[in-house]
């Protein structure tokens, strides 16, 4: 029986990755409007938080007062950031790794526990659900603990997982939309900025992160999406096949140079994009290589799996793949591919940085305040950056930021929504045009 056909190229591949990283963001951006529909109000009051600390909106201050403070608030909110990416750097370094796993447990338990717990609220008083105290408290608290488990235990179902880090995503965005205007599109600009230089600057405290556990060869604990990889089977004298998708950079025979390709490690502002395969070992393994020019896309295609261990959990860095010389079919193993970078173990997937859900689903939730017209303009111009963040992933190979090109196409398209389309469509519509 004839392989199946498998695309000839990333490219062609890429519409199928794309639709599995965009289905979750899209679900979050629906959750956080659907939830600004209902409880946002023109009485709601904004939120006290460290990104309004240096300046507080008022009402009765003028547009440039109200920038200037936005910009200020900004700045301390970004500088806050950088001071603690810093320093879980340097807790990394210390190999203090089981602090920050508790650490990024608890910060995930208070946001299922306290921010879902303060939604649930407003939803019961909104809708008059009749519940007692003690029910509400045993929900709450096994919803927490559950969805603690399942993003950082790797034997709960990948599907539990990706659903509990959505609704993580959702939950800290809606917070964020409570932030006064201003100061929620000035700091959408300047965390964009922020991740651009975080990540691919050389001083960067994400990539000195990142370069950091390559060089251990240790996992980074921190909330990431991963979508499920696309995968072919084959058949033949290797029977069913899960073949992983690897990003190969042939620099020649002796090359030794290594490469970058991680994740942030702030829970909340994990904003980088990457795109990573690593066979883990396994005692039968085939590969076929396919060198194209200078770069080529390696297909590992790894023997027969137990089930359990076919879900396997996304680690936080991938290396580029260096091949020794093809071996007999009987003795080539995992063994044989070799890192440039050290790298970790992993399912070849897409992985979306949480932070990025967040963002994203604060533009929209910030324009679903004003009109459901500038929902849709943001929420297309969202989709397109991050189509055009993972064609950059595709071409360069190595870890981008997805904040920059979305939050700018989605500002851009807000304010030309709000300033101009809206303008144009009411007149239309009041002369009784049609177009």
């Amino acid at each position: 029986m004839a392989p199946n056909a498998r695309p000839t190229s990333i490219l062609e591949s890429l519409g199928e990755e794309i639709i599995r990283i965009l289905a979750p963001v899209s679900i979050c951006m629906l959750m956080v409007v659907i939830l600004v529909s209902v409880l946002n109000s023109d009485s709601s009051a904004s939120v006290t938080s460290i990104a309004t600390m240096a300046y507080s909106e008022a009402s009765s201050d003028s547009s440039w007062d109200k920038f200037l403070g936005a910009l200020l608030n900004s700045l301390v909110f970004v500088a806050v950031v950088t001071v603690v990416t810093f320093l879980l750097v340097l807790l990394f370094y210390l190999r203090c790794t089981k602090f920050l796993k508790l650490y990024m447990g608890f910060s995930s338990f208070v946001v299922l526990g306290f921010m879902g717990g303060q939604i649930a609220l407003f939803l019961i008083e909104e809708f008059s659900i009749p519940i007692d105290v003690i029910t509400f408290m045993v929900v709450l608290f096994n919803f927490a603990v559950v969805g603690v488990l399942a993003v950082f235990m790797s034997k709960i179902a990948i599907i539990v997982t990706q659903g509990y880090l959505v609704v993580i995503g959702m939950l800290v965005a809606y917070w964020f939309t409570l932030l006064p205007e201003w100061t929620t599109w000035v700091l959408l600009v300047a965390m964009a900025l922020y991740d651009l230089a975080a990540v691919l600057l050389p001083v960067g405290p994400l990539r000195l992160l990142v370069e950091l556990a390559i060089s251990r060869d240790e996992e980074i604990p921190a909330l990431v999406y991963e979508a499920r990889p696309v995968t072919y089977n084959d058949s033949g004298p290797t029977g069913g096949v899960a073949q992983r998708r690897v990003w190969r950079d042939r620099r020649g025979d002796n090359s030794n140079a290594n490469s970058v390709s991680g994740e942030n490690v702030n829970p909340v502002l994990n904003s980088t994009l990457n795109a990573d395969a690593v066979p883990d070992s396994n005692s039968d393994s085939n590969t076929l290589v396919s060198d194209h020019n200078d770069t080529s896309l390696v297909r590992a295609e790894e023997g027969r799996v137990p089930e359990r261990d076919a879900e396997l959990s996304a680690p936080l860095i991938g290396g580029r793949m260096n091949m020794q010389p093809h071996q007999p079919e009987d003795d080539v193993s995992s063994e044989s591919l070799m890192l440039e970078g050290m790298g970790l173990g992993s399912s070849g997937a897409i992985k979306l940085g949480l932070g990025d859900f967040i963002f994203y689903s604060v533009l929209v939730g910030r324009a679903a305040m004003y009109d459901f017209m500038t929902v849709y303009a943001c929420y297309l111009a969202i989709i397109a950056g991050l189509g055009v963040t993972l064609m950059l992933l595709a071409l360069y190979q190595k870890a981008l930021p997805a904040l920059p090109v979305s939050v700018a196409l989605g500002v851009l398209f807000y304010l030309l929504t709000r300033l101009l389309l809206e303008i144009f469509v009411v007149q239309c519509t009041l002369n009784l045009l049609m177009f």
